[in-house]
């Protein structure tokens, strides 16, 4: 952690770059200098004798003529040199470059891409990088960026972060296992990622890179495992089982099996001494959160608060009128919404309610942690979609209360082994069995070639005046070589397709939260026909009125984050369909079509997926980690928790990092 400097004390970034690094997420220098490439391009000399006409081609050499700038109209420029390649001399053509004119000079060693004309002996470039290849090949790293943001520029400004502020910066490995595993210095490995000379070094820092992220997660996740342990009684409580049956009663449709063996797990839970530390998981549908209002219902009647944080506004306005609807027979329970948008006035109206205990349900984001939030009396804390909240956010929750019960809730089904490695200190309760009024979607497999298919499929949605989610794995083309379909992209394109006649509207993880939760209500309240996003809408609002998903590059997903995406529609009555695009890893997409559980889906992503391909696309917003992942980089995840278990018990390890370690759960 760089504590002193701030990100606008980096040389080159100006308040117009701060406010694009910004929109990307990166707000400190630690940020920065760990905002890791996403793909790197790997750049391979070719041989002017063997390349055929038109092929592409990536040459380096050293420039041999001045190079001749000529201007045309509307702003085109051109300008042609000669390069002396280790293959011969070819001339070079590249448009609209004028300002690279000063840095051309003759004997300038370049790097050139483009395209080659044998028969001029010529290169049409579409780019020029400085300096040469090495030993044939060169790794140039590509980072998510934005629009005004370059990868290069984002490449500039870690690298001068390194060079001025290189030494400051916290490394979280105990000596003993830097040494053990022969790590590199964390100063040397963020140079090496950002700037790989060799696959061997690149391959060797990334992976030391993963273990100190895992390591730093395995040591909150075994610090709360011990802070549970000391703890010796939860909450005294009597259960009502006639007030839980009147309750269940009155839900307006047939729990499942599953459902109310959850309830029995809960109940038994609640009024036990120990405290409740329970992790709900259930497939997309399957009813987890009626499971939890029923939770907070019997805590109220047991006699205390509780609290459910979900990670978004728009998802917590959801539960909170789903719960008020639910209780509308209930007039003694006052449930009250607290999120970051909540107007001054209600929020001082809600602290004090909370504080004397007026208030007996809250439902919100990460508001209900907030310093200004003191409770009466929280006896239980429900944690939805509990992978999106760091594990600080988690535990800030349960301080809020005198050791009251835990309940997290998870649409993400897990294999049983990753279970039980990162969530090891929790009971685990599970609902497979799907509710009776529960459409199954269907999921059809499509090529790019068959895309005519699939808009008049579309249309055909359209025209019964049903929604449609599009899904695209990029924000905006990180390159111009990229092959990935992006937001941008499929917005130009759905608007000429359907634009004349139904709204289009965009919506992805780099936009502020509060800008996505008015394109989300639009699209709920069917102001938008036609919803292009990111996975960002993985988890969230149910819109009843969507029976239709169209996702794109569908092979660049990992199977649970498809069926993720696959469970926002289907949420009403009418039948609905999942579309997946894709021309390649179509026997690994068939699972898709047979499969819709999410249980046997994730067990057969994690055998498939294995340690992942440095070289592919990491999808925004998959991951909490910035590198690791905890599928693919499992071995890694189980040395981490070994090792972090031995220097959390070892009294005599680092007590300088290991308290750094402490303060950062306990700060958040």
């Amino acid at each position: 952690m760089i504590s002193v400097a701030l990100l606008k004390d980096v040389r080159g970034v100006g308040p117009k770059s701060l406010t694009l690094l910004n929109k990307i997420g990166i707000n400190t220098i630690d940020d920065l200098v760990t905002h890791y490439p996403f793909r790197y391009e790997l750049l391979e000399r070719c041989n002017l004798l063997t390349t055929k006409d038109g092929d592409k081609i990536v040459i380096d050499g050293r420039i041999e003529s001045v190079p001749l700038l000529m201007r045309f109209k509307a702003g085109l420029n051109k300008m042609n040199f000669r390069l002396v390649t280790p293959s011969g001399v070819v001339g070079i053509s590249i448009f609209n470059r004028a300002f690279l004119k000063s840095q051309l000079n003759i004997g300038t060693t370049i790097t050139v891409i483009g395209k080659y004309d044998k028969t001029k002996n010529v290169i049409t470039a579409n780019e020029i990088k400085m300096g040469g290849l090495s030993d044939k090949t060169r790794i140039e790293p590509v980072y998510h960026s934005t629009s005004g943001l370059t990868s290069k520029t984002l490449s500039s400004y870690i690298n001068m972060a390194l060079l001025e502020f290189g030494n400051d910066i916290e490394d979280y490995i105990p000596e003993e296992y830097r040494v053990k595993y022969n790590f590199l210095n964390k100063k040397t490995s963020l140079n090496v990622i950002h700037n790989p000379s060799t696959m061997d070094k690149l391959k060797e820092v990334t992976i030391r890179l993963k273990y100190e992220e895992l390591f730093n997660f395995m040591f909150k996740i075994n610090y709360l495992k011990y802070l549970k342990k000391k703890e010796e009684h939860g909450l005294e409580r009597v259960i009502d089982r006639s007030k839980v049956d009147e309750i269940i009663s009155k839900i307006p449709f047939q729990l499942t099996n599953d459902q109310l063996k959850v309830i029995d797990e809960i109940l038994k839970d609640l009024g036990s001494k120990g405290r409740m530390n329970r992790l709900l998981q259930g497939d997309v549908g399957s009813g987890k959160t009626i499971v939890s209002f029923v939770a907070l219902i019997i805590n109220y009647y047991s006699g205390y608060q509780g609290a459910l944080m979900a990670p978004t506004e728009i998802l917590a306005t959801q539960h909170y009128n789903n719960l008020v609807k639910f209780l509308k027979d209930y007039k003694d329970i006052k449930v009250a919404l607290l999120t970051g948008s909540t107007p001054k006035k209600d929020k001082t109206k809600i602290y004090k309610e909370l504080e004397e205990g007026k208030i007996n349900i809250i439902i919100g984001t990460h508001a209900l942690i907030q310093d200004d939030v003191s409770y009466n009396n929280l006896g239980l804390v429900v944690t939805d979609e509990q992978h999106r909240f760091g594990v600080h956010q988690r535990a800030n929750l349960q301080n809020k209360g005198i050791r009251p019960d835990v309940l997290y809730m998870s649409a993400t089904p897990i294999p049983r082994t990753y279970a039980l490695t990162i969530y090891g200190d929790m009971d685990v309760s599970t609902i497979k069995e799907k509710p009776n009024n529960r459409q199954k979607i269907e999921t059809i497999l499509k090529r790019n070639d068959e895309i005519k298919d699939v808009l008049n499929m579309m249309l055909e949605e359209l025209k019964q005046h049903h929604q449609i989610y599009v899904i695209a794995p990029l924000i905006e083309d990180a390159n111009e070589n990229s092959d990935l379909t992006s937001v941008i992209q499929l917005k130009e394109d759905m608007s000429l397709a359907f634009g004349e006649y139904y709204k289009i509207d965009i919506i992805h993880g780099k936009m502020a939260n509060g800008a996505k939760d008015i394109i989300m209500d639009k699209f709920k309240n069917n102001e938008v026909q036609i919803l292009i996003s990111t996975t960002v809408v993985e988890v969230g609002v149910d819109v009843p009125n969507a029976t239709c998903m169209v996702i794109f590059d569908a092979d660049r997903f990992g199977l649970s984050t498809l069926h993720q995406l696959r469970g926002r529609v289907g949420r009403g009555a009418d039948k609905s369909k999942c579309i997946l695009i894709s021309d390649s890893d179509t026997e690994r997409l068939s699972i898709m079509e047979r499969c819709d559980d999410g249980f046997e889906i994730s067990e057969e992503d994690f055998k498939l997926r294995g340690h992942g391909d440095l070289f592919g696309t990491k999808q925004s917003g998959d991951m909490i980690f910035r590198i690791a992942n905890i599928r693919s980089d499992y071995k890694i995840l189980l040395q981490a928790k070994k090792d972090s278990e031995e220097f959390l018990e070892n009294r005599k390890a680092d007590k300088v990092l290991k308290e750094k370690l402490i303060n950062s759960i306990e700060k958040g």
